[in-house]
Parts: structure tokens; sequence; C-alpha cells
């Protein structure tokens, strides 16, 4: 009994570790595909060619929404814009304000509307009540380099970030432990080990600046 323990104890061990490797690998599936595919077209974005699309327009806002514009800019330059002045800017110029902070001037309302792969904004003229508007749209790759560095995501996309972070890390970390537990038939496993380590090492000693 007391020489089966220890290979009892190493097959618990294999189970857990191999149950936690596939299970963590599933959770991180398509976020290490994404960032593997973006890190590719990040570290290359000057040879792939982009054209962004801008879009431009304007619109009147109606008479009552100035009004209520105009009362909501004396309560102070962080007022949020009025919630039908924002469902009329979300319907007439695409324009999402909800939870935006807009910067308040003495005539005019500005919107800064930064988004994942594009850009945009939108003013309104608290005299007459003219809304201009422009979106960029710089296409499904700058989308999913945006996505790789959580830029303008909001706070979902940031939740998910940690998620995937600690799930690469849990497969990174019970696959460096299998690896040691099958290293006695694999003879190069350490040497493999090894290079994953000091390729990267010796390259960012010796090539970065």
């Amino acid at each position: 009994m007391d020489r089966q323990t220890p290979s009892r104890r190493r097959a618990y061990w294999l189970k857990t570790l191999h149950q936690w490797h596939w299970i963590s690998s599933a959770l991180c599936l398509l976020g290490m595909l994404l960032f593997a595919i973006t890190g590719l077209t990040l570290n290359n974005a000057s040879l792939i060619p982009a054209t962004p699309v801008v879009t431009s327009g304007e619109a009147q806002l109606p008479d009552a929404l100035l009004t209520e514009l105009q009362s909501a800019k004396t309560a102070g330059k962080q007022a949020p814009v009025p919630g039908n002045v924002a469902q009329w800017l979300r319907s007439e110029a695409h324009a999402d304000a909800t939870g935006r902070s807009p910067e308040w001037s003495p005539d005019e309302l500005y919107l800064s509307l930064p988004r994942p792969g594009g850009d945009g904004w939108v003013s309104i003229s608290l005299d007459d009540g003219l809304v201009e508007y422009e979106y960029t749209d710089r296409g499904w790759i700058a989308y999913l380099n945006d996505l790789h560095k959580g830029r303008h995501t909001g706070t979902a996309w940031s939740w998910f970030l940690d998620l995937f972070a600690v799930a690469a890390l849990v497969f990174s970390l019970t696959g460096l432990v299998l690896l040691q537990m099958h290293a006695g038939q694999r003879a190069a496993t350490w040497p493999m080990v090894g290079l994953g380590v000091v390729i990267p090492v010796v390259l960012a000693l010796v090539f970065i600046h």
C-alpha cells in the first residue's frame, strides 16, 4: 500500500491538472486566437492597406430640445446630455451620447465619440440648434486591433480581458507543471522550455534599445 501511494498521488494530480488545463484552454481559446491574429496585424500595420471611411452630416435640433439643452448648460460644465436630447441624437445623428461627458462652451456642446475601429464627434450650436457630426470607420482590422488594446471598448470588455488573462495564466501554469511531470519520458522538454525563455530575453537585451 505504501508503495502505491506516490503513484496514486501522481495519478490524482495528473488528472486534476489535465482537467484545469483543458478547461482553461477552452475558456481562452477565442481570446488566444484573437490576440495571436491581432498581434500579427498590429506588428505589421504598415503592410496592411487601410482606407478610412468618413461620414459627415448636419441636422436641426427641435426648438423644444434646444431649450432643454440650454437649460442643462446652466447646471454646470459637467452636466450630461439630457435624456430626450440623447434619444434624438441616437435616432437622427446615429450618436450614442448615453454615459458620455460632453464639453460645454458658451455657444456649443461638443461630444467626442471614440469607439473601437473608429472615431467620431457631434457638435450642437446652443444658439440655433444646428447639429454637425462626423464619423470615421477604419475597418474590421482596426476594430480587432482596438479590441486587442482595450481601446474605447467599455467596462464589459475590460472584464473579459481580465478573465481571459486569468484563464491564460491557469493554462500556462498547468501546462508548465504537466511538462515537469512528463519531463522524465521526454528528453527535449527542458531544452525547449529553455529556448522559449532565452530567445525573447536575448532579443530584448540585444535588439531593443
